[in-house]
């Protein structure tokens, strides 16, 4: 499942026929996209329209946390501009915007809060993120660059990937109480992967990790932390790991509490 995962996040989306998932990703990567980068190019200039305001965009997009603000910020854009940007995008259905809801009381009537800009396919992500960026390298054949950019933020890009599938997990597993809503949660102190809302009017509240590590009982009371901050009464705590969880972690586990790994995916794919 974990490789699943990882080529999901560079080649979901994409409508290439079979792709043999059980390549090595970088070879992968060199043979579908490097090698045909023009003609994929061309591919995404025909989607975007080509403009050099929106291929800034989506890169700020790409490579940051998707707040409207960061991402005009790596952009170089002012915020009319990267605006009037992201409406365009949106329209041609590449992005999507998440608002930012004042559920709570943890920040202030007056206080804004960025809104979120995320991509509507992982792989156009991934390609803002590693390729436009670094277009001329790929262009000239040398690919050096970018495959050193790719390994050094894997687990960081495969994060937001893995809270979506999170979502979709927890849509599946809750079926006794079937979630009628379920997002994110941020604003200027705070962030939580998973903020749901069942049928019954229980709220979840969760975390994921795509770490090398097990999550240790620390994690539960930082996100019981965050909560009480946020001013959020939860009703179950959930937490999604790609490694798994320590035997002190695992003796918690139950109606208040429920555990996740990679394994727990397959439920999406039966």
């Amino acid at each position: 499942m974990e490789d699943a995962v990882e080529k999901f996040a560079i080649f979901g989306g994409v409508n290439w026929g079979n792709i043999d998932t059980s390549a090595p990703l970088y070879p992968l990567i060199e043979k579908l996209i490097l090698n045909d980068y023009r003609f994929i190019r061309n591919d995404i200039t025909e989607l975007t329209g080509g403009a050099p305001l929106y291929h800034s965009v989506l890169s700020g997009i790409a490579q940051g946390d998707g707040r409207t603000h960061s991402s005009f910020k790596r952009a170089k854009v002012d915020e009319e501009a990267g605006t009037n940007a992201v409406e365009e995008l949106t329209q041609r259905g590449i992005i999507q915007v998440n608002k930012a809801k004042n559920i709570f009381t943890s920040w202030g009537e007056n206080e804004k809060v960025d809104n979120k800009l995320y991509f509507n396919a992982p792989f156009l992500r991934f390609w803002f993120a590693y390729i436009s960026p670094l277009f001329k390298g790929i262009r000239d054949g040398d690919f050096k660059e970018v495959k050193q950019k790719i390994q050094n933020g894997e687990n960081e890009f495969r994060q937001l990937v893995f809270v979506q599938l999170s979502h979709e997990l927890l849509k599946v597993q809750m079926k006794d109480d079937p979630i009628v809503e379920i997002s994110s949660y941020w604003d200027r102190s705070i962030e939580l992967d998973i903020y749901a809302k069942t049928k019954s009017g229980k709220t979840i509240v969760g975390m994921c990790k795509y770490t090398n590590s097990k999550i240790k009982k620390s994690e539960l009371s930082r996100l019981q932390e965050a909560c009480q901050k946020a001013k959020i009464e939860a009703d179950t705590y959930v937490i999604v790991a790609k490694k798994g969880f320590s035997s002190e972690l695992k003796t918690l586990k139950g109606e208040s509490l429920k555990l996740f790994t990679l394994k727990s995916f397959k439920a999406l794919i039966t």
